[in-house]
């Protein structure tokens, strides 16, 4: 099970919106061949691996991480595959919330007379697809909040300068964090003050959709962002009732998404996150500024943080912080982060953690 998870990160950045799944087929103890989902459409892990495995799968044993299905998708049901190939005994990691799935492919298989075995590895395997899960069961998606900061907490100068903080590698790990997203978000100040393209560059993966929360249209026609919206969408997310303002974006590309006015009169952080998820946009990376990232956090929106930290102190007593008030003045109220990871990126250290329960979204 846990070469069936290993081979079934490969699928990050490619599967959406189908979970990444591993599997491996074993006969008499000797692996005989293993597959991982690479992308919708495309034959699921299990069939990949029976159809590597050949006759050498009859009496043998699937390992795979998630439940197999038994219905017909944009692929034919996964149990059947199974039963053709001869498999004696099934391992499952976890079984599939999805109502299409949710127990059935278990039935059918047991019904078939197979050993099966659900439940190894059932947390490791759900670290596999923490998007899915959230979105089947709350129908909101997984959302990751990015920032790169200085030693001492600072996300820019007093002078509003932030390129450069981060190094080459901590570059690299941001532009993967985007290519494994459905959409990337950040403020209309920080389209102004930094002036990003927010595409994917120098890594594999696919165009995620990006987002400009500007509540009252004052996006730049000279920011860089829309020299690149032939090649990677642009959604505008506003309150205002501009019809010639948002027509002029539309008719340069981007596409504008009004709503009713939320707290302080900005852009609704729950819907604009319900719309996306609507469009099967389920992975969000948040790549704002103090305001945009205390948002999420203070709406309890955020599920997992990934944050850098650069061995500069900067100083200043205006220079922006990560957040500002979050509504929660003692210790004990603070938001925790669980399951921290610290590793190095060249000169920089990168921190990963899920925000715990009871100050955020995560289920």
């Amino acid at each position: 099970m846990r070469r069936a998870i290993q081979i079934a990160r490969r699928g990050v950045g490619t599967t959406h919106p189908n979970p990444r799944v591993g599997a491996v087929v074993l006969r008499g103890g000797r692996v005989m061949a293993e597959g991982f989902h690479a992308r919708a459409g495309e034959a699921h892990a299990e069939v990949r691996a029976l159809d590597l495995a050949g006759e050498a799968a009859r009496g043998g044993t699937l390992v795979v991480t998630l439940e197999p299905c038994a219905h017909v998708g944009r692929t034919p049901p996964c149990t059947e595959a199974v039963l053709r190939a001869g498999i004696h005994r099934v391992v499952i990691g976890m079984r599939d919330p999805n109502p299409l799935v949710d127990g059935r492919g278990i039935r059918e298989l047991e019904q078939a007379g197979l050993d099966v075995v659900v439940g190894v590895l059932e947390e490791e395997c759900r670290e596999l697809n923490p998007a899915y899960l959230k979105h089947l069961a709350t129908g909101l998606p997984w959302v990751t909040l990015k920032a790169m900061l200085s030693l001492d907490g600072r996300l820019a100068t007093e002078s509003g300068e932030s390129r450069g903080l981060g190094s080459d590698a901590e570059i690299r790990a941001a532009h993967r964090l985007r290519a494994g997203s459905d959409a990337v978000i950040a403020g209309i100040g920080t389209v102004i003050a930094d002036d990003p393209r927010l595409t994917v560059r120098g890594v594999r993966g696919r165009r995620p959709l990006r987002v400009v929360l500007d509540s009252t249209l004052r996006i730049p026609e000279g920011a860089r962002i829309w020299s690149t919206v032939a090649e990677a969408p642009l959604a505008i997310a506003t309150v205002s009732r501009d019809e010639t303002k948002a027509r002029a974006l539309e008719e340069r590309g981007a596409s504008v998404w009004t709503f009713e006015p939320g707290p302080g009169g900005r852009v609704p952080l729950r819907s604009l996150l319900e719309r996306l998820a609507l469009e099967g946009r389920i992975s969000i990376l948040v790549e704002g500024g103090s305001e945009v990232h205390t948002s999420f956090l203070r709406e309890g929106l955020a599920d997992q943080i990934a944050f850098g930290i650069s061995p500069r102190i900067v100083g200043g007593t205006s220079a922006p912080i990560l957040t500002g008030d979050l509504g929660r003045p003692k210790l004990a109220d603070a938001i925790r982060i669980e399951g921290l990871t610290v590793r190095r990126l060249g000169p920089d250290v990168w921190l990963t953690g899920r925000i715990a329960a009871d100050g955020g979204s995560r289920v």
